[in-house]
């Protein structure tokens, strides 16, 4: 159920029609603290832009620590940078402007959402101490622009959410340019840049409201609208936010820019595969050789890398065995050309999805199938909880 505060009338009976019936209206904090006694599976709380933002906070903060598991959602007036900081820094998973009635419908059904997992991964971590869920990290690069890493990213978690499978989140890691907000039509409300200023405050619950949802089912961290604001971003932060997800979703898709920095060589570390994509052409076939031998350098697993070759038919005089013999490594998926590739990505959606018989989306799930996918046995639950064991390897600056 979803409980409502709003000390004006007209306001309360606002929400509480937006919301549905179940929702009901409590007529001060007092009240909703005595409610939360009672009602320990409570999953979201609203507060109407009449309660005390301090009081929204504080109440934000208590729960954060006493009921991981609810969500509260605030209402305001007005929206601007302070109040969006001081509800993130708090623990307050939506923050709604008063008259987007329908905005706060989808919040408060992503934070049900939300509430419903952590009581899963609780359920999971009883008599332990650490988390017993990890989900699989694949991350998508390569060191040529224009090779379709973005296109890949974004087809392979909408293929993974569409599967049934587990949940999926996707990150885009590349901060000053990245475009999976735009391929898949998506209009943020948070990027990752807010996980900045939360600081040590930063965990699973505050991560889960920085997402946004795709009509796939899969959770988007979007990059930073603006260029500079992924320059506070650190590998650290970047390993952090990795590892939160791992305990939230069963998949998690990495999108990078054409560079190996610290952030890419951080996601790379956490990472169970690496899909490194290349094209037929000298100059991307030459950037993927020297990422090998790069990633060979310094000892990275081979097992954990998959050479994708996308539009693999182009006619250009390569051959894909000489190819291969050149980076002294197989090329595991080939990824054929398509006009509807462009098409679906100037349409924001994802061609796995939009038409599931193309060819190029039988080569993503075909890949998906072979070297993503968890293995499954009789003994998973459906969320595909497991133990990591790997220890990662230290990445350099």
């Amino acid at each position: 159920m979803t409980v409502i505060v709003e000390f004006d009338p007209n306001g309360a009976e606002a929400i509480r029609s937006a919301l549905g019936p179940d929702a009901a209206v409590l007529p001060g904090l007092d009240a909703l603290h005595a409610h939360l006694d009672v009602n320990v599976f409570e999953d979201c709380v609203v507060l109407g832009p009449t309660v005390d933002q301090i009081d929204a906070d504080q109440l934000a903060e208590t729960m954060r620590v006493n009921r991981p598991s609810l969500g509260v959602v605030l209402v305001r007036r007005r929206i601007d940078t302070a109040v969006l900081s001081d509800a993130l820094r708090s623990g307050i998973r939506e923050v709604v402007q008063e008259r987007d009635l329908s905005g706060l419908a989808v919040a408060v059904r992503r934070t049900r959402e939300i509430a419903d997992r952590l009581r899963v991964q609780v359920a999971g971590t009883e008599g332990d101490l650490r988390p017993t869920r990890r989900g699989r990290i694949v991350t998508v690069f390569s060191a040529k622009g224009g090779c379709g890493k973005t296109t890949l990213a974004t087809n392979l978690a909408a293929a993974l959410a569409t599967s049934g499978r587990g949940t999926v989140a996707l990150v885009d890691l590349d901060l000053a340019f990245g475009d999976v907000g735009i391929a898949l039509q998506l209009f943020p409300t948070h990027t990752i840049a807010d996980a900045v200023p939360l600081g040590e405050d930063l965990d699973g619950p505050a991560l889960l409201a920085l997402l946004t949802s795709h009509r796939s089912g899969l959770q988007a961290l979007v990059a930073p609208l603006e260029p500079s604001g992924g320059d506070l971003i650190t590998p650290e932060l970047v390993v952090q936010i990795l590892d939160l997800l791992a305990q939230e979703f069963d998949y998690i898709v990495v999108d990078t820019p054409p560079a190996l920095d610290d952030h890419v060589l951080a996601a790379f570390d956490k990472s169970d595969v690496v899909a490194l994509l290349a094209t037929l052409d000298i100059p991307a076939l030459k950037n993927l050789k020297l990422t090998l031998e790069t990633l060979e350098m310094i000892s990275f697993p081979r097992d954990r890398l998959s050479v994708v070759l996308n539009r693999a038919d182009s006619k250009v005089g390569l051959a894909i065995g000489e190819v291969e013999k050149t980076l002294k490594a197989p090329i595991v998926a080939q990824i054929p050309s398509s006009r509807d590739v462009p098409a679906s990505t100037n349409r924001g959606v994802a061609l796995v999805t939009d038409d599931p018989k193309s060819p190029v989306s039988i080569a993503i799930r075909d890949f998906m199938d072979k070297f993503v996918l968890a293995p499954v046995s009789e003994d998973d639950i459906p969320t595909q909880m497991r133990t990591d064991r790997r220890g990662g390897r230290r990445w350099r600056k």
